[in-house]
């Protein structure tokens, strides 16, 4: 079993910044995939950002504005969100499974998510 929690999250104006952190617990996230999905309201559950080990993955939504981190040693992965617009808003889930895949259903682990709101 893999605790995922979830911090960083709040109220930022269009064109700021936040990072989002996850913190794991119960086993190493070395062995594991970690990403970050998020949902807004009325939406399906998408995919932002992928850390399988050393490669990294973007949503073209994201591309070039996003950059997702892991530290291993501290069992914790890392979003930076820049250039944030109003169209980022949504919770903000990080989650962990053993394989790879952009499919959320995929996924084993899950956190409780962070909101994210972004103003215009």
């Amino acid at each position: 079993q893999v605790q995922l929690v979830e911090s960083g999250g709040g109220l930022v104006q269009a064109g700021g910044s936040l990072r989002l952190s996850c913190a794991a617990s119960g086993r190493p996230i070395v062995n594991y995939s970690m990403a970050w999905f998020r949902q807004a309201p009325g939406k399906e559950r998408e995919f932002v950002a992928g850390i399988p080990w050393s490669n990294t993955y973007y949503s073209d939504s994201v591309k070039g504005r996003f950059t997702v981190s892991r530290d291993n040693a501290k069992n914790t992965v890392y979003l930076q969100m820049n250039s944030l617009k109003t169209e980022d808003t949504a919770v903000y889930y990080c989650a962990s499974t053993m394989g790879w895949s952009t499919r959320p259903q995929a996924w084993n682990y899950w956190g409780q998510g962070t909101q994210v709101t972004v103003s215009s």
